[in-house]
């Protein structure tokens, strides 16, 4: 699979450090590692709703101080927005409503995180969720190996919750280089019984500070087989975080992709990718 195109589909003002997006009936449900909001925009009038995610939610947040939402799903009536474990104040898990955008439930993940750290032998600096995905029995967490042991990992975890009744299988993958650099997964979808996802090369070792942009590309993993099908460069400039289905035929699928500009700026480019299948 070689064929693709690429093009700046729209820009958002009002949205800064985008990590994650789904659409859904002509609406896109964007969260920003950087904000304790969930953005709701309305693609046809081009209208930005903000619902908070918690008491005083703010934008812009210190570095050291955001929940850093680096992952959101979907599953039935419900959003699932996730904390990237990278740091002990964010491992939070909210759930929204996604007709009444409001909160069911906020949960602290952290023994979950911790038993993936465990579990798969990834040090506390180098553990960094960037993407969820749930189908309603199984939670797929890919942990971003932008660390010093480079680890991308998926951990399929299976039980009555994220909290405390869980059983966990993990698989690590070598995703290719860009420049001498190797790629790690920023997002994932479920697409029928295939995931694809996004990986960005970053000339840093570390999951905390940013490092100079190395480009992007998206690949495809078997579910049944958990192996990758393919991968392709799609950017040697862009760090894309973000990926969500926007349409689908018989031989070609479309995803919209968010990139994190990594600045204060409040603008969220959204990308429209277009491959052959």
């Amino acid at each position: 699979m070689e064929k693709f195109q690429l093009s700046l589909l729209f820009k958002i003002i009002g949205i800064g450090s985008a990590s994650g997006l789904i659409y859904q009936d002509e609406t896109l449900y964007i969260i920003s590692d950087n904000s304790s909001y969930l953005y709701e925009y309305e693609i046809k009038n081009t209208k930005l709703n903000r619902h908070s995610l918690s008491e005083n939610a703010q934008e812009n947040i210190p570095k050291a101080f955001k929940p850093d939402f680096e992952a959101i799903t979907k599953h039935a009536d419900s959003l699932y927005l996730f904390g990237s474990g990278s740091t002990e104040n964010r491992n939070s898990m909210v759930q929204v409503d996604s007709k009444t955008k409001e909160v069911i439930k906020t949960q602290d993940l952290t023994d979950l995180y911790l038993t993936m750290q465990s579990f798969a032998k990834i040090a506390p600096e180098d553990f960094n969720i960037e993407g969820v995905i749930y189908n309603g029995e199984s939670w797929f967490f890919f942990n971003r190996g932008n660390g010093k042991t480079g680890k991308n990992v998926v951990f399929t975890v299976e039980g009555k919750n994220l909290v405390n009744e869980f059983q966990i299988i993990s698989n690590e993958f070598k995703l290719p280089k860009i420049k001498g650099v190797r790629t790690s997964f920023t997002d994932a979808i479920l697409v029928e019984d295939k995931i694809y996802f996004l990986a960005s090369a970053e000339n840093s070792n570390s999951t905390y500070d940013d490092g100079e942009v190395l480009g992007s590309i998206i690949g495809r993993i078997d579910v049944k087989k958990m192996k990758i099908d393919f991968t392709q460069k799609i950017s040697d400039t862009h760090k894309f975080e973000g990926l969500t289905l926007y349409k689908k035929s018989s031989n070609e699928i479309e995803f919209l992709l968010c990139e994190d500009n990594d600045t204060e700026v409040l603008e969220a480019d959204v990308y429209q990718l277009k491959l052959k299948i």
